[in-house]
Parts: structure tokens; C-alpha cells; sequence
């Protein structure tokens, strides 16, 4: 099988890569898509599990800063007012714990801002230290504004945390509103850091608070920038006129300035500036959830439809791929049929000389290079069986011109026989006679050949017999037909007889296997025939003792005399066996080669059932053959050769001495092919030309 990838893995790893790219690209874009609205909505949940509380937080911090300023003023001591500015830090700062705790606004933290808010909670786990150095009036304005700022200074790290994710314009609002309430922060330093002094404060103080009110101004512009005019509407009721002009009279010294003008001028601003920062906070809360909302609802359509799509070119592609592998694979399948059964089974009939009709044309589909595939191989097939025709067309010429020059052969060699048998009997001196019969033995050889070559160009023998003949007549008559016979031996066998129409074919059969065995062994070894009556038939089997065959070889005549019928003129080595196969097909014989105990070979040949019948009485009886010192068998003349009954033995016959050494006398020269004639003469006689 040839290695590699089938069609089919490559077609599917071919639409498997662009179909999972296009998968992991819409999941990226929805998991996008839907990150950044479920981002919205946890922005959300911090507004209202954090920001909702740190600010209330911050605004109590800086209420409590002011009331810790006036408690740091001189003169002035405002004990309720601390302590109510404290309770009212620590109920929010125990609101913000209790809300951070909760399981959305652990879940809406990511690591960052999981930081920044522990950083708030240690900010504000100092106010106790900064309270006791309040009250112990440890503190001067500048350090009291910068350890309550440490919390604000936390809590609007932590604001700048929360990002709106994909939503630029909500991102730039909540940026500009914690910038706003930077403002407040700074607004409440100063409103804290003058109250402290008590509206004089010291050279390093006024640094401090030109430092803070210039970053407030430039602060307050900014956010107003980043805010739309929805949210920057509150911001414009807030009275920051007299509170600027506070802070320029204390940083150009151009006045007195009492902490009651200065509280006058700086508390409705910085009142007025935390509603804003309230109602802005609102406005911009109100939009994140739905701008949340609208996102996933994109998403999710997004998602729907993308996967639509991803499902629809899933299925178009597992469809086409499909498709045309059940194409590929059907013109495969066509393909291997056409090659591996059709066209040998075409060509194997047309061997044959069968009529066939032409293989029906090969499945096509409808993709266009498939289609052309197909009509190719198409035009192969019909190619193969033109030329298979064509060449059985040769065959048969071959054979035919092969079958008329053997027929000649035959009527010549068959002419010859009579007029050598006319001069046999007209012949009495011992050494003419003795030529007569080898030219007898040659030509009934030359016969034998022609015969065989009629029947490789797919004749028939010629020759017929009206009535059965014994299987030991048909091995006698085998056996003269080979150039060696003197080495062969046919052992006596039970009473049985072949079917007249058979007997040529058997005959030509058996001499072939004979003449092989004398052919392929030793001068000085008998080639031994033995047959028996077995439970299918008639079995007769042929040994030598010659050199034997190889078991490839042996095999490989086994399967040609089994499986090939008709001769192939490209096998022209062993004739013999080509000749023996055909035979045996026609009649339904098996031959079988096996290695013989001796070295050679044993053909054993298994005539069946069919083929049989019983031996018939002779007339006469018939001596069987006496072996003779130095001589041939010595048989009695006769004039038919019909199946008769096995008769006794009869007593041996004495043949004359020779007069010399290594010579025969004329009587028995005469009596040895006397015999020889007589064998020669029943294998011709009751014989009809087709």
C-alpha cells in the first residue's frame, strides 16, 4: 500500500485550519466584546459598593480636618463639633468596610485595585494615631492638612483604578469627575490650613497654600475639560469668586483677614462644590449601566451572529469536503475495480476466446477535474480492451495458422505410419525391419509433437476411439510414444478402463509426464508407472529417480497446469506441462507434482470418475510383457485392441540364446520388434480422423 495521507485527512485538515482560525477569532471577538461590557458592569458594582461610600467617607474626613483646624486655632475650642465630625468619619469608614466585604465587590476587584483599596483601609487605620496628636495640639496646619490628605490621596489612587474599559467617552467623564473632586480636596486643605493658623499664617504656610490653591485652579480647569455639559452644569452654581479673593488678599498680604470673613467666603463654596460632585457622580452612574447593558447586548449579538456564521461555514465546508471526498474515494474505488477486476477479467475472457461487451463507463461527480479524471480513465479502459482485442485477434491468427500446418503435419506423419506398417509387413530381413520400426518410433514421436502442437493452438488430437480402453493399454501406449521407452516400466494395475472419447488425450497426457521423466533422469534408471483405483477416481502415478526439482519450481508447475487453461505463447519454457494442463482442464484431471522418495519427481495424475469405465472381456487373451535378457518386452501380434478382462499370467517365453556377445540373432531381432510393431499397432488402431 503506498504510504502518505489519504485524500480525505487532507482535505479535512485542510478546511480544519481556516474553520478553527475563524473560530478562535470570533471567540476572541466576543470574548472581547463581552469582557469589556461585563468590565462596564463591574465598574458599576465598584461605583456602588466604593465610590458610593469612599466619598461620603472623604467628605466626612474633611469635615472633621476643618473641625480639627479650628480646635488647632488659638482662641477658639469647639469640642461637639469635633466630636460629631469624628462619629460621623467613623460610621462611614465602618459603611465602606462592611460594603467592601461583600462577594460583588470582591469579584468586581482586580488584583490592582484589590491593592490600592488595602492601601486605603491603612490609611484610614491611622486616623486614631493623627486624632491623639489633634487633641494633644501637636500639630501644626501644615502637617494636619497633610496626614488627614493621606486618605484622600488614597482613595483617589483607587479611583484612578477603575477604568470604563472600551467606552473612551465614559472613561474621559470619570476621569474628569475624580478630578473635580481633587478640587474639593484641594479646596478643603485651604479651607483647613487657613482656619488652623487662625487667618494668619506663617511664611511656610502661605508656600503651602499658594502650592495647593495653584494646583486647585489648574485642576479645576482640567475636569472641567474632561466633563460634558450635563455634568459640568452643577459645577457652575458653585461661588468660587470669594474664596479666590480670600486667598489672594492672604497671599499678597494685602489685608487683615478674620477667620470669620474667611469661613464666610470659603464654606458656600466648598458646600455648594460637594453637591456638584453628588450630582455629576449620579449623572455619570446612571450612564455606565446602560452603556454596560448596550455592550452586551452588542456582544451577544455579535457572538449569535458570529457563530451563526462560524456554524453555517462549518456545515458548508464539512458538506464540500464531504462531497468531494465521496468523489475522490468513488473514483478511486472505480479506478482500483477497473485495474484489479475488470480489465483482467475483459482480457483474461478475451484469452479465452469468449465474446464480452465493453465495461460500463466510470462513475463520475461534478466537480469538473473529477469528471475529466474519470473520461480519462474511460479512454484508458476503452484503450486496454482495444488492444486486448487486438491481440486475441493475433492469438487466434497464430493459433489458426498453427493448427492448419500442424494439421498438415499430421496427414503427412499419419500417411507415413501406413506406408511404414505396409513395409513392415512386407519386410522379413531382421536389419531393414529393425530400421523400419525406428523410423515407425520416430514418426509416431513426430505425430505425438504435431498432436501437441495442435492442442497449444487450441485443436483437438484428431484422433478417437469407439469403445473404452484399459488404463494399462493407454500407459503402454504412453509409454511406446517416448523417445526412452526401453527405461520404462508400467506395473501391473487393477481392471479399469477410460472412456474411448479420452483415451487419445490420456494417452498424449501420460506420454508427455513419461517423456519429462526420462528426460530428466539418469540413462541407467527406470522411470516406474503404477496406477490404482482411489476413493475419486483412477490415480496413476509417474516416478523417477532423476534429479529432481526445486520446491519454486515445483510449485510454480503446479499452479500453471491448475490455473492456466489456454496457452500463453510469452511461456515458452516447459511446453510439456503447458500441454499436460490443458489436457487435464479439458477433461477435469489433476496433476499434481510432489518430490519423489528416490530425489526426482512423482507426477501423480488423478483421472476422475467420469472418465472411467469397467474393462471389458478381449476375444483373445494377451501375454503380458516377459523381460528379457539384454532385449525389449516380447508381445504377440494382434489386430484390434479392444478393453478385454486381465487373463492369467502365461508362462515366460523363452527367447534364443545370442550367438555372441552384445549380438542378437535374426529370430530374436524379429520377435523383439514383432512386439514392438504389435504395441505400436494398438496404439493406432480403432483411430478416426475428425
Amino acid at each position: 500500500m503506498a504510504s502518505g495521507r489519504s485524500i480525505r485527512s487532507k482535505i479535512t485538515l485542510l478546511l480544519v485550519i481556516p474553520l478553527v482560525s475563524l473560530v478562535a477569532l470570533w471567540g476572541f471577538a466576543a470574548s472581547s466584546t463581552t469582557g469589556d461590557a461585563l468590565q462596564l458592569l463591574k465598574i458599576d458594582a465598584l461605583f456602588g459598593g466604593v465610590v458610593n461610600y469612599t466619598d461620603p467617607l472623604v467628605y466626612s474626613l474633611q469635615n472633621e480636618r476643618l473641625a480639627s483646624a479650628v480646635q488647632l486655632s488659638e482662641g477658639e475650642s469647639d469640642a461637639t463639633q469635633l466630636s460629631k465630625s469624628r462619629l460621623a468619619t467613623d460610621q462611614a469608614r465602618q459603611a465602606l468596610l462592611g460594603s467592601v466585604k461583600s462577594d460583588a465587590v470582591q469579584s468586581a476587584l482586580t488584583p490592582e485595585m484589590r491593592r490600592l483599596l488595602d492601601a486605603v483601609l491603612a490609611a484610614i487605620d491611622r486616623l486614631p494615631s493623627v486624632r491623639l496628636q489633634v487633641d494633644d495640639e501637636k500639630l501644626d496646619p501644615a502637617k494636619l492638612v497633610l496626614e488627614y490628605a493621606a486618605i484622600s490621596d488614597a482613595v483617589h489612587r483607587l479611583y484612578d483604578s477603575f477604568a470604563i474599559g472600551v467606552d473612551m467617552e465614559l472613561n474621559r467623564r470619570a476621569k474628569g469627575l475624580i478630578a473635580a473632586d481633587q478640587v474639593r480636596e484641594l479646596l478643603s486643605r485651604e479651607q483647613a490650613m487657613v482656619v488652623a493658623a487662625d487667618a494668619k499664617p506663617s511664611h511656610f504656610v502661605l508656600h503651602q497654600l499658594a502650592k495647593i490653591h495653584g494646583t486647585r485652579t489648574w485642576l479645576y480647569q482640567r475636569a472641567m475639560g474632561d466633563m460634558d455639559a450635563e455634568l459640568r452644569k452643577p459645577f457652575e452654581k458653585v461661588p468660587f469668586a470669594p474664596a479666590d479673593r480670600a486667598v489672594t488678599i492672604l497671599l499678597e498680604m494685602r489685608g487683615e483677614l478674620t477667620p470669620v470673613i474667611w469661613r464666610a467666603s470659603v464654606d458656600p463654596a466648598m458646600a455648594e462644590y460637594s453637591k456638584a460632585i453628588q450630582t455629576a457622580g449620579g449623572v455619570l452612574s446612571a450612564r455606565i449601566e446602560p452603556a454596560g447593558m448596550t455592550i452586551l447586548v452588542r456582544a451577544a449579538l455579535t457572538g449569535i451572529l458570529g457563530l451563526i456564521a462560524v456554524l453555517v461555514s462549518i456545515f458548508m465546508a464539512i458538506r464540500m469536503g464531504r462531497g468531494l471526498t465521496r468523489e475522490l474515494a468513488g473514483l478511486r474505488g472505480a479506478a482500483q475495480e477497473l485495474a484489479e477486476v475488470r480489465l483482467p477479467h475483459v482480457v483474461q475472457r478475451l484469452k479465452n476466446g469468449e465474446q464480452v461487451e465493453l465495461p460500463p463507463p466510470i462513475p463520475s461527480g461534478t466537480t469538473t477535474e473529477i469528471v475529466d479524471v474519470a473520461a480519462a480513465f474511460d479512454t484508458v479502459q476503452h484503450t486496454a480492451v482495444d488492444a486486448a482485442v487486438g491481440q486475441a485477434k493475433l492469438r487466434e491468427g497464430v493459433a489458426d495458422a498453427l493448427r492448419n500446418l500442424a494439421r498438415r503435419t499430421q496427414s503427412l506423419v499419419q500417411r507415413q505410419l501406413k506406408l511404414l506398417e505396409e513395409m513392415q509387413g512386407q519386410t522379413d530381413d531382421p536389419d531393414s525391419l529393425s530400421r523400419l520400426f525406428k523410423l515407425d518410433h520416430l514418426t509416431t514421436r513426430m505425430r505425438r509433437h504435431a498432436e501437441g502442437l495442435v492442442l497449444l493452438a487450441g485443436g483437438s488430437t484428431g484422433r478417437r476411439w469407439r469403445r473404452g480402453v484399459a488404463v494399462e493399454e493407454v500407459l503402454a501406449g504412453a509409454a511406446a510414444q517416448v523417445e526412452d521407452y526401453t527405461r520404462v516400466r508400467v506395473y501391473p494395475m487393477p481392471e479399469a478402463g477410460v472412456v474411448g472419447t479420452a483415451v487419445a488425450d490420456l494417452m498424449h497426457l501420460f506420454a508427455e509426464l513419461v517423456e519429462n521423466a526420462t528426460s530428466f533422469s539418469a540413462p541407467t534408471n527406470e522411470v516406474s508407472v503404477r496406477g490404482e483405483v482411489v476413493g475419486k477416481g483412477f490415480a496413476v502415478e509417474i516416478e523417477d529417480r532423476g534429479f529432481g526439482m526445486t520446491a519454486e519450481e515445483r510449485d510454480a508447475v503446479n499452479t500453471r497446469m491448475a490455473t492456466q487453461p489456454v496457452f500463453d505463447p510469452a511461456s515458452t519454457e516447459r511446453l510439456g506441462f503447458a500441454v499436460v494442463g490443458m489436457l487435464a482442464a479439458r477433461h477435469g484431471i489433476q496433476v499434481t507434482l510432489k518430490p519423489s522418495p528416490y530425489g526426482g519427481t512423482t507426477a501423480i495424475v488423478l483421472l476422475p470418475s467420469d472418465l472411467m469405465e469397467s474393462a471389458q472381456q478381449e476375444p483373445a487373451p494377451l501375454p503380458e510383457p516377459v523381460a528379457v535378457a539384454g532385449g525389449l518386452p516380447r508381445r504377440t501380434r494382434k489386430t484390434a485392441m479392444p478393453l478385454a478382462a486381465p487373463t492369467p499370467e502365461p508362462p515366460p517365453v523363452e527367447l534364443p540364446r545370442r550367438p555372441r556377445q552384445g549380438e542378437r540373432s535374426p529370430e530374436q531381432a524379429r520377435a523383439t520388434f514383432s512386439a514392438l510393431q504389435s504395441g505400436w499397432e494398438r496404439g493406432r488402431q480403432e483411430e478416426t480422423d475428425e
